[in-house]
């Protein structure tokens, strides 16, 4: 299990994550989502231990990241949004040079580095130059190497960047198919792959959490009113006056010509129990209903919601804020570049003992 407890991260006087906390269960794929710059790579960052926190814990199997680092780190595989390879080693060869840094023993890098090549179909160019991939490659590159020591818990910040259509299809198997065996945080901005894989999300906006809950009870509960759609045979203004005169409509959203004599309304309403004497007056009517549908509301349309700005930010407050951004992701590169060195540098020292 993973334990958020009162995380905070301050640069400066700006608070990027402010006191969140949540978990996630064993063999879960928790969705972690919100808008750029809402504090996601941030909180990912020190979950991982690749940047401190202000204040707050973050428990990894009951191990505390800021204590026991090195516990924590080999029981977590992690693909940041810019997967940390080098462009100039081959696909094999980097592997295995990660999966040394990880302390993989040496009898069991061959066979873990062939397992992760494989299910991330990337066998057939082991022999390449990374910086000759592209970057769908690099980012299945990236993935592999997240596999390397069987780690328990994985981190994936926006793992099908630069993929196309079929390779979405197939991490998202893949991911399907690794939360048999893993506990899975799963950081997108593609809501489809959330709903495709994800039974619980948690949502954050401006550092701060908006909420933690399933998705078939966020769509249900903070989604917002039931819509009907209906195709209608008769007159537009008729048919309009008697759709917003029944009681538990809300609204007529959107009027569309369908074809002669036929229009296609979307209807805001209060409940499913509005549909039948809504049917019912326009057939009193005259007016003939020749097709409705409810549609519910989705993840996205609760992520609008919980998200929406409050206010409009100006040019000056974007382009600070975009600064802003920038520095956190500096900061957190050059974080983890620094945990990559001293990796090396032990692995390096224990070779040159053994």
């Amino acid at each position: 299990m993973v334990e958020i407890k009162n995380l905070t991260k301050f640069y400066g006087a700006h608070p990027a994550v402010q006191d969140i906390s949540f978990t996630v269960g064993d063999h879960e794929v928790l969705g972690f989502l919100g808008p750029n710059g809402a504090g996601k790579s941030t909180t990912m960052n020190m979950i991982t231990g690749c940047l401190p926190s202000t204040s707050g814990t973050v428990l990894v199997d009951g191990y505390d990241i800021s204590k026991e680092p090195l516990e924590v780190k080999r029981r977590i595989g992690y693909l940041p949004e810019i997967p940390p390879v080098y462009p100039d080693m081959r696909v094999r060869d980097y592997l295995n040079f990660a999966a040394g840094l990880k302390g993989v023993p040496r009898n069991d890098r061959k066979k873990q580095v062939e397992d992760a090549m494989e299910r991330l179909h990337i066998t057939d160019v082991q022999k390449r130059i990374i910086g000759n991939l592209s970057k769908g490659y690099r980012q299945r590159v990236g993935f592999a190497m997240a596999l390397l020591g069987s780690p328990k818990f994985l981190i994936l910040d926006e793992p099908t960047v630069g993929l196309d259509p079929t390779q979405v299809m197939e991490v998202r198997r893949l991911i399907q198919d690794l939360a048999r065996e893993h506990t899975i945080i799963f950081s997108t901005h593609i809501l489809a792959e959330v709903t495709a894989v994800c039974e619980r999300v948690v949502i954050i906006n401006k550092g701060q959490i908006r909420a933690v809950d399933t998705i078939e009870h966020l769509e249900s509960t903070v989604g917002g009113d039931l819509r009907l759609c209906m195709k209608v045979e008769g007159e537009i203004t008729k048919i309009t006056d008697i759709i917003r005169n029944t009681e538990g409509v809300r609204s007529v959203d959107e009027v569309e010509f369908d074809s002669q004599g036929v229009n296609a309304f979307t209807v805001t309403v209060e409940s499913e129990a509005v549909r039948k004497p809504l049917m019912s007056r326009l057939i009193a009517e005259d007016c003939m209903v020749l097709e409705i549908t409810s549609v519910k509301s989705s993840l996205e349309d609760v992520f609008v919601k919980l998200t929406a700005p409050t206010r409009a930010q100006t040019r000056e407050e974007a382009f600070e804020e975009l600064g802003k951004e920038m520095d956190r992701q500096r900061e957190a590169e050059e974080a983890a570049k620094a945990a990559a060195s001293e990796a090396d540098d032990a692995e390096t020292e224990k070779e040159a003992k053994d």
